[in-house]
């Protein structure tokens, strides 16, 4: 059936409410107003007030009175409107939610999903407009998904929800829009390891969420220069799934991870160290990186757009990797 990335993060919010008593939705906007990007839109009306909680303008608030529910029993859905905001309940997120479990001595799970939006490119200025997601994957605690597809809009909450500690769903705000083709028996899908979303045998270039469309992008182009580019989607940022990421660069022995995060401390700097720590000796050319540029995202179209990944660079990268083989 046709459906955009947006239907299918609702029909995800709808099967989990149907299928679980406890699981509710909280965060501004949700109810009435069908959500800042209109994923819960009609939810109020069918699940009523009590499962489709609007709430005040206070992070920090929300998100400790999600953790509150999750540690009374609840299943809770908490709707964070961008990931910039997120950090006023860094405090929570980090601090309590994520280190609890530990701090407890494993008495008190923290069975607790927070979705957000991420990412830039529709010009609504740097406090709406980064991507943080490499920094929640720095805390121990939490498991990060960043869904590119529409099968992991539809699939990665349900998963989530039984997971017993907490989860932060990624959304790149370019991607609501996307449509495509959902199976009509999609369900829930696993959130533990990447997936290779185009075969290859010169370089991987390995990505996430909504620089997935642009990498992909890339190796159609690459193909037409003769270079043969594996696509690879992390899908969740922690734990990395190590194996297939080191399996992938293994076979083509050189690789570009294209991150919409900011270069320095970045997901995709965690990704090339591990590669040169453990196979410096099977790579033949260094690592490469595309990156959003280090400064916060313009909201003028052509300065948010020069300050952006794109498949121009991807295809640079590759290429300067695939001509250093000597």
């Amino acid at each position: 059936m046709k459906s955009s990335y947006r239907e299918a993060l609702r029909a995800g919010l709808r099967d989990a409410l149907q299928r679980d008593d406890r699981v509710f939705l909280m965060g501004e906007d949700v109810g009435a107003y069908g959500g800042s990007f209109a994923v819960s839109l009609g939810l109020l009306e069918e699940f009523g007030p009590e499962r489709i909680r609007d709430t005040p303008l206070s992070e920090s608030g929300f998100v400790g009175a999600g953790i509150g529910a999750a540690l009374g029993g609840m299943r809770p859905i908490v709707e964070i409107m961008t990931v910039n905001f997120s950090l006023l309940a860094l405090d929570q997120l980090m601090n309590n939610a994520a280190s609890l479990l530990h701090m407890s001595g494993g008495q008190f799970h923290v069975p607790l999903v927070v979705r957000m939006t991420t990412g830039a490119g529709r010009q609504l200025g740097a406090q709406h407009s980064h991507s943080l997601e490499g920094w929640y994957a720095h805390i121990p605690g939490l498991r990060i998904l960043a869904p590119a597809t529409l099968e992991d809009a539809r699939g990665m909450l349900w998963t989530a929800l039984q997971d017993p500690d907490p989860v932060l769903i990624f959304e790149h705000g370019s991607l609501y829009n996307v449509q495509g083709e959902l199976a009509e028996d999609a369900g829930a899908v696993d959130i533990t390891t990447a997936a290779v979303r185009r075969p290859g045998t010169d370089i991987t270039l390995i990505t996430y969420g909504g620089t997935l469309p642009l990498t992909l992008e890339a190796a159609d182009r690459l193909a037409g220069d003769g270079i043969d580019a594996e696509v690879l989607d992390l899908r969740t940022l922690r734990p990395l799934d190590e194996a297939t990421i080191l399996a992938a660069v293994r076979r083509t022995r050189r690789a570009v991870v294209v991150d919409e995060g900011w270069r320095s401390g970045s997901i995709s700097a965690e990704i090339c160290a591990r590669l040169g720590e453990q196979l410096f000796y099977e790579l033949d050319a260094p690592v490469a990186r595309v990156c959003s540029a280090e400064v916060p995202i313009p909201y003028s179209k052509h300065l948010e757009l020069a300050a952006l990944p794109s498949a121009e660079r991807v295809v640079a990268a590759a290429h300067g990797a695939v001509g250093a083989r000597g």
